[in-house]
């Protein structure tokens, strides 16, 4: 299953010709003063929470990626905006469906909603895709990548961006992976997130399921395994990443049909799981992509 664009209305089209976009932003924004309205409290929980509410719908915050969940083809279904961004959210006007609700709070009370120190002024709940496992395979030959207890979101998000950026077809998040929706990944993954098959699953079940359609297991080592650059990546692959600290554990190991590891300078502790999935990542689309032999 991929995103698709929906068709989009215009401005003219929701309020007629003689309307320029500041009268329709005054139009369609509802004022809200306190930080204990029910819609500013749902988005302050859904931060909070980083999983999909009841109707499937996860917080994001900042211009960029509410572009990039338009662009993605999701729905927003609220968009919150701060009194100094009414300029930031104009611009958005064009490309929202005429559904999405638009709140407008006082600074204060949007700062009281939102994760970061310095907000931008625009937040929104969005619906997102859901994806199954045959997703994160799809289309063959598939190159999925499989974390294991991956906890740092900032590197989520990363692994994530390279893996849309170098035709990843999915991932695998297994057990004590953080969210996919937390509020660091998704900025991250600078609105890859969206479009990346992203599904939970449970570790060892997920891995005998590749291997039955012919995936081959990679697991990551910061130190020993077949040099990456010599390991064939051009069939189905799914790539194993480990925790930050411990790595990928024994008894998954022990599943994985090889063990690959990036060459590094021997002053270097180690590469973060997120640079190290992305250089492993760079090196099978290089394949895939060149016709250079191997070396």
């Amino acid at each position: 299953m991929r995103l698709q664009h929906p068709a989009r209305c215009t401005i003219d089209a929701y309020f007629g010709n003689d309307m320029n976009q500041s009268e329709v932003l005054e139009n369609r924004l509802r004022r809200v003063v306190s930080r204990h309205n029910a819609r500013v409290k749902e988005l302050r929980r859904a931060f909070h929470d980083a999983v999909p509410n009841g109707r499937g719908e996860v917080a994001i915050e900042g211009m960029h990626l509410l572009e990039e969940a338009i662009r993605s083809g999701l729905r927003l279904a609220t968009v919150f905006c701060g009194e100094s961004a009414t300029e930031r959210v104009q611009k958005l006007l064009p490309q929202m469906s005429s559904h999405t609700e638009l709140l407008l709070l006082p600074d204060d009370t949007f700062s009281s909603a939102v994760p970061t120190e310095k907000p931008q002024g625009l937040a929104a709940l969005v619906k997102v895709k859901s994806f199954t496992f045959e997703d994160a395979l799809s289309p063959g030959p598939a190159l999925v990548v499989i974390s294991a207890g991956l906890q740092d979101p900032g590197n989520l998000g990363t692994m994530v961006r390279s893996a849309e950026a170098f035709g990843a077809t999915g991932l695998l998040l297994g057990e004590r992976t953080v969210s996919p929706w937390n509020w660091k990944a998704l900025r991250a993954s600078a609105g890859s997130m969206f479009r990346v098959p992203a599904v939970r699953v449970e570790l060892a079940s997920a891995l005998e399921k590749v291997r039955e359609r012919g995936v081959r297991v990679l697991a990551t080592s910061s130190r020993t395994g077949d040099l990456i650059s010599r390991v064939d990546l051009r069939g189905p692959v799914a790539l194993l990443v480990g925790n930050e600290g411990s790595g990928v554990p024994k008894d998954l190991l022990a599943k994985a049909d090889e063990v690959v590891a990036i060459p590094q300078s021997s002053r270097v502790e180690s590469l973060n799981a997120g640079i190290a999935a992305s250089v492993i990542l760079y090196e099978a689309a290089r394949q895939r992509n060149s016709s250079l032999p191997r070396h």
